[in-house]
């Protein structure tokens, strides 16, 4: 069997919905109406696009300490690596292709964490840092580090006040607490890279306070929380400050909302409200990923890993693919859709053809990859084979005429040489995730999108 574990796979990332705004308009109450002895209720200072806004907002939040809670349950400890067996790590969106090393890291004025890189050589590997709302804060790899890409790196808050050993590269972060994601490559040799992962490690050079999460609500991606998302509203604002500009105007309207809601009148509109329409604008966004480009039917997001004021982009990120690097290390191009505009189904032959003056390995200074999974959860699609997905390790076969087609379908069409065959499953829909790690030329400009699927059976 393929030694990736069928616990988590990808999901296609979705942006900002055409109903929804990036920051929240202003509202005003009119004047009040009524007589003095019976004076009318005033009227919310915010409208019902203000709380889909400030509910999404607010979401993105929550999402991250959904799966900060889930890890510390798990038994993480702060300031040290859990290194994950490829394949065996339980998120949306992971990458099939590297082996995840993990951990949650904290920081202040008195203590750095030690974080000790190996040296790697002609295999892509990096040191993520996210904040608490799923930004990211630094990577450490031979791209942001030229001139020291391994040793031990001090990841310090900015400002702290620390005597740190010689030889360490001192990274200076914005905030206390953070997500880290160690990837390494598996290549055509997974012995070698496993062996790699095991060589990152933290430590942290002296005692630091560790955070008391704020209460939230459960949920799952079916299950979406409503009014009660707002109810701890402020401590959850509190507990990590957002790093962007231009954010101030919607927190201001989580906590206008989260205050609204003490009258049970209100809180039954902001619950109807959240329900009807601020749900539907999440989903919204889903087809053409918001502020994405979309062409030949594959959508190609604006934003990924840093996001400035695109609050609804950070969210729908954290949804669908929590985690999320930056648009300079990795991108992805999102396929639902065949070239007509139908939605894949498993049931049908589709093939994915790339001109030899185009083929993948151009737009990828490291690798690449296509796999398939559900529309809901995101998992990947099991099938007797057990091939997951497609990449430059597959033994691809190509076209006489240097050309490469890949080929998705429930039974191996009769044409198409077994390595370029991905199964899909039968009466089944799906979709289609391209990567592109470290992008390069068209793919790392924008202007380049794979080509349409051709749907053949």
């Amino acid at each position: 069997m393929n030694r990736i574990a069928l616990m988590s796979c990808l999901v296609a990332i979705a942006f900002v919905p055409t109903g929804c705004n990036r920051t929240a308009p202003e509202a005003t109450a009119p004047p009040a109406s009524g007589t003095a002895s019976t004076p009318a209720p005033a009227k919310a200072a915010y409208s019902d696009q203000d709380i889909s806004d400030a509910w999404i907002y607010l979401l993105g939040r929550l999402l991250v300490l959904r799966q900060q809670k889930a890890d510390l349950a798990e038994g993480f400890k702060w300031n040290e690596m859990v290194h994950r067996k490829p394949g065996a790590v339980d998120w949306p969106n992971p990458n099939l292709d590297v082996a995840y090393s993990e951990a949650w890291v904290a920081v202040d004025e008195d203590s750095c964490t030690i974080v000790t890189v190996p040296k790697v050589s002609k295999r892509y590997y990096t040191v993520q840092f996210l904040n608490g709302w799923g930004e990211t804060v630094a990577n450490i790899n031979e791209r942001t580090q030229a001139a020291r890409p391994s040793g031990d790196f001090a990841v310090c808050l900015q400002g702290a006040n620390v005597t740190l050993p010689a030889n360490t590269t001192r990274i200076d972060v914005p905030v206390k607490y953070m997500r880290v994601l160690a990837r390494v490559e598996l290549g055509d040799n997974w012995d070698q890279a496993v062996a790699l992962q095991h060589k990152f490690s933290m430590r942290a050079t002296g005692e630091t306070t560790t955070p008391s999460l704020p209460e939230t609500p459960a949920f799952d991606v079916q299950h979406l929380p409503g009014v009660e998302a707002f109810e701890n509203a402020p401590a959850v604002l509190d507990s990590e400050k957002d790093i962007n500009a231009g954010m101030e105007a919607v927190a201001a309207k989580v906590r206008a909302i989260a205050a609204g809601i003490q009258d049970p009148a209100e809180r039954a509109r902001v619950d109807k409200v959240i329900r009807e329409k601020a749900q539907a604008d999440l989903g919204k966004a889903s087809p053409t990923i918001g502020h994405g480009t979309v062409r030949n039917h594959w959508v190609r997001p604006s934003v990924a890993g840093t996001y400035n004021d695109d609050w609804l982009g950070r969210t729908l990120i954290n949804l669908g693919g929590i985690w999320a690097n930056r648009m300079d290390e990795v991108v992805y191009y999102k396929g639902n859709l065949d070239g007509d505009g139908v939605q894949l189904n498993g049931s049908h032959t589709y093939t994915l053809t790339f001109p030899k003056d185009d083929l993948p390995p151009k737009f990828a200074n490291y690798f690449w990859s296509v796999i398939a999974v559900d529309p809901v959860f995101a998992r990947v699609l099991p099938n007797p084979k057990n091939r997951f997905l497609l990449n430059r390790e597959s033994g691809l076969k190509y076209n006489a005429d240097g050309s490469l087609t890949l080929y998705f379908a429930p039974e191996k069409p009769a044409d198409a040489p077994d390595p370029n065959w991905l199964p899909t499953p039968a009466g089944k829909d799906y979709r289609l995730t391209f990567r592109f790690y470290g992008p390069k030329g068209g793919v790392a400009d924008g202007s380049y999108f794979p080509p349409p699927l051709v749907k053949k059976s």
